[in-house]
């Protein structure tokens, strides 16, 4: 079936649950009206409906191949990314200083998700070179950022993030790559990189690797990282291209899925690289990086639910089986656990949606005010919404398939592919697991104040709320004071693996609770109407998980590590 994008949903979202005035009224996005909000993402909907949501099935039927040292990609693939690059799609939020547009994240989030749901694994490349556009206007001296990044927003080169290696995992400070003094300005990086997203292509001109390394005598650990820029290419003063660098992709991974997307093992030998940021600084650099591809990579995952969700729906609208009634044979989708796996699948993206759309508003009131309040509640909600987007992902997915029965098992129908791809998102930028543990630990370090600062806003949405719907509101309030209740029992704790033993359920059921108040403020804006309807199901079916989710987020250490590892392998 045709994708579409959910242009309108975004713009009802911005519209209703955004204070988007509040955002317009600033000077940094003042020229972010309804209007360009509107213009921007309607054409983005038919660049994802008509350009890009052809390019899936091509992507996972004919993956990209290494042949001869040369990576080719998927059919359509390279003009694909042209039609994103030459749009302007790369730099939406970029600074106009070297090209970019300057708007809101919530509008290239936005963006960013409905091409994930037309095709995931040509939208990693353009979320590579978005991040680390990020991180060099933050971080790289003006050198880089006038020769890079022009080169960078246009689309005519591309970036990766290079952090795994083979022994290190996600314990990043076990790296071995290693950076020298070439006393010219650059220095000479070797090591070798592996999960490398869109490592090597043939869809631009030059590809410039962000890499951590370690400079000689750095001390060991994450403490003792540095940032290089390292490009495919090394290039003239006047952004030419210059020699080939020694940059060599060792093979591409052969995946679960997300065919389409060359994951590279990349070696450097002496490789001429830059700086980013000062020395042993290169974590801070790549958190920069990182927590733009957490929030994108949970956009991702809803994405590829709104895709499988809609794929599920016409399969239900048209498949005929059963009776229901006198008037003869129905749609699967009137039969009651489809019907239930439906409304589960709509209702739970919506709520994944709005807590990343609510997520980069955080990030963008941050950056156009300097508030530190702001700040706090983007650091907060980045886990929650990676963690509850691509969560969604996967569990929407799979259930799109089982409402397909048999034929979604079959991979000419192209459900599977939707589980396949969206998969590893879970475990991209910090597994899900990784995420609960920060909230808990790192976002927790003010002892909950930014966490107690949203709750009392959402229960200020909920008194709204409470004459027109008082069922729903006292639902919501209830889960709410619990989840503040939760919170305040793991500020207490001095044991961190108190918290860690219970991160999970906290996070989801934090997810849970935020993802009940803004369904409920989407009703208030929608009375009778379906979106009020959606809600109701929501909050009386989904939202009654979070008090299960606390139990366990509050249990502790001990029964868990009571089962030893001997126990385990027993």
């Amino acid at each position: 079936m045709p994708y579409r994008a959910a242009v309108n949903e975004y713009l009802f979202m911005i519209d209703n649950l955004l204070d988007a005035d509040a955002l317009r009224e600033t000077a940094r996005f003042e020229e972010a009206s309804a209007d360009v909000t509107t213009a921007i993402l309607e054409e983005a909907g038919k660049l994802c409906d008509e350009k890009l949501a052809p390019l899936q099935r091509e992507g996972d039927l004919h993956p990209a191949r290494l042949e001869n040292g040369v990576v080719r990609t998927s059919p359509g693939f390279a003009e694909g990314f042209q039609t994103i690059a030459e749009g302007g799609w790369l730099g939406m939020s970029a600074s106009p200083v070297h090209g970019g547009m300057g708007l809101p994240l919530i509008l290239s989030s936005a963006v960013n998700e409905m091409m994930s749901g037309a095709c995931l694994s040509l939208q990693l490349a353009p979320l590579m070179s978005q991040g680390q556009i990020e991180a060099l206007e933050h971080h790289a001296s003006d050198m880089i950022k006038d020769l890079f990044l022009p080169k960078l927003i246009s689309g005519e080169w591309t970036g990766t993030m290079n952090l795994t290696e083979p022994q290190a995992g996600s314990d990043v400070g076990a790296l071995k790559s290693k950076a020298v003094d070439n006393g010219d300005g650059t220095y000479a990086v070797s090591g070798q990189k592996i999960f490398i997203t869109w490592g090597d292509h043939d869809v631009a001109e030059n590809i410039c690797h962000l890499v951590l390394a370690r400079l000689p005598d750095a001390p060991a650990g994450t403490k003792g990282i540095s940032l290089f820029l390292v490009p495919k290419f090394v290039p003239n003063e006047d952004g030419s291209l210059g020699p080939r660098n020694g940059v060599t992709t060792v093979s591409l991974e052969h995946k679960m899925g997300l065919h389409g997307s060359p994951t590279a093992v990349m070696q450097y030998d002496d490789a001429t690289g830059w700086i980013v940021g000062p020395e042993q600084g290169g974590m801070a650099a790549m958190f920069t990086m990182m927590n733009n591809a957490r929030l994108g990579v949970g956009g991702q995952g809803v994405g590829v639910a709104e895709a499988a969700y809609q794929h599920a729906l016409a399969y239900a609208l048209e498949r005929k089986q059963g009776r229901a009634g006198p008037d003869g044979t129905a749609s699967i989708a009137e039969h009651a656990d489809v019907h239930r796996m439906l409304a589960t699948m709509k209702a739970d993206v919506f709520a994944a949606r709005s807590i990343g759309l609510s997520c980069a508003y955080a990030i963008d009131m941050a950056a156009a005010t300097g508030d530190p309040a702001w700040r706090a509640r983007a650091a907060l909600l980045t886990p929650i919404a990676k963690a509850f987007g691509t969560d969604t992902g996967v569990a929407v997915a799979e259930m799109a398939l089982q409402v397909q029965g048999g034929m979604g098992f079959i991979e000419e129908t192209g459900a599977a592919q939707f589980s396949r791809d969206v998969r590893v998102t879970t475990i991209y930028e910090g597994t899900n697991g990784i995420q609960a543990m920060d909230l808990v630990a790192r976002k927790m370090m003010d002892g909950g104040e930014a966490a107690g600062l949203l709750f009392d806003e959402m229960e200020e949405d909920i008194e709204r709320a409470r004459p027109d719907f008082p069922n729903m509101a006292d639902a919501v309030w209830q889960a709410c004071e619990s989840l503040r209740e939760a919170t305040e029992w793991i500020v207490a704790q001095g044991n961190m693996n108190d918290r860690f033993a219970g991160a999970v359920p906290y996070l989801r059921a934090f997810a849970r609770v935020l993802g009940a108040q803004l369904h409920l403020k989407a009703a208030m804006a929608d009375k009778g109407g379906a979106r009020e309807k959606l809600a109701r199901f929501y909050i009386l079916r989904l939202l009654p998980e979070h008090a299960g989710l606390l139990i366990h987020a509050q249990a502790g250490e001990a029964d868990l590590f009571a089962v030893t590892t001997a126990d385990l392998a027993n």
